[in-house]
């Protein structure tokens, strides 16, 4: 799956996003968000420009907007390179954790490292490996699986519609907890049917799986965001108790887009 580089734009004030139109909880949590400093080693040959999007930045939107928890995401920008994931979560302390990218060889003393710093969950980037075999793909899974479950941590699959369609049939019978990012990031645009997503509903309905209600403009492409407002509403008549809400702050590679109107979309 070809995937073209992306120039990343100025992010909007924080006092500009649109206030959320109902009260949120106390201790609210963002469960999807990126930040990007400078100083940090990337990725050789990274998607995109060094996005606008640093910490300081973040924790004013959510200042705005009221959300007092947060979860950062380790971005493909840096890969496996988690040291400013790790520098972030020792700025904001118990409030925040973080989800990292690791290597096959990673070594169970740094996967301890990385649980006592605050980190719950492995990211299994399937875009980078979109174009394997099924069975491939999940031998995959179940090592990163495996490193995971000793920890009590889950994984966390960013991946294109196309492969969540594939394991669906593994996911239905796979016993550790997982949580599949952007929806399904189901898209029409990729050939992705609605029987494809009522496979889906049924794995949510009936297995481990939770589903991150972020991004949704990643499905909409250049429809409105209402356009997805079905997808949602499916998912939440099926399993609210397995959705998680996540801002994917900033809105790569648009640092434009109104965090407020996306947080909105909730009361929809």
């Amino acid at each position: 799956m070809a995937i073209e580089f992306a120039h990343a734009l100025p992010m909007r004030a924080a006092e500009t996003n649109t206030t959320p139109r109902f009260p949120l909880p106390p201790r609210s949590c963002d469960t999807h968000f990126h930040v990007f400093e400078s100083g940090f080693p990337h990725v050789p040959e990274p998607l995109y420009t060094l996005p606008d999007g640093t910490l300081d930045q973040y924790v004013r939107v959510t200042e705005w907007l009221g959300i007092q928890r947060m979860v950062l995401i380790q971005p493909t920008y840096y890969g496996t390179d988690n040291s400013l994931l790790l520098d972030v979560l020792r700025k904001l302390g118990p409030r925040c954790r973080g989800v990292v990218r690791i290597e096959d060889d990673t070594t169970d003393n740094e996967l301890d490292r990385y649980h006592d710093a605050g980190v719950p969950a492995i990211r299994l980037d399937l875009f980078a490996r979109a174009s394997w075999p099924t069975e491939d793909i999940i031998a995959y899974i179940r090592t990163m699986a495996a490193r995971a479950r000793p920890r009590g941590w889950h994984v966390q699959f960013y991946t294109p519609g196309t492969v969540v369609r594939d394991l669906l049939p593994f996911f239905s019978d796979f016993e550790d907890t997982f949580v599949i990012d952007h929806m399904g990031y189901m898209k029409e645009s990729d050939g992705l049917t609605q029987a494809d997503f009522d496979r889906l509903i049924r794995v949510l309905a009936g297995g481990n799986c939770y589903i991150k209600l972020s991004g949704p403009y990643r499905i909409a492409k250049d429809k409105p965001l209402s356009s997805v407002e079905p997808i949602g509403r499916a998912l939440v008549s099926a399993r609210p108790d397995r959705l998680i809400w996540g801002s994917d702050w900033p809105h790569l590679p648009n640092g434009q887009r109104d965090t407020g109107e996306l947080l909105n979309l909730l009361a929809d």
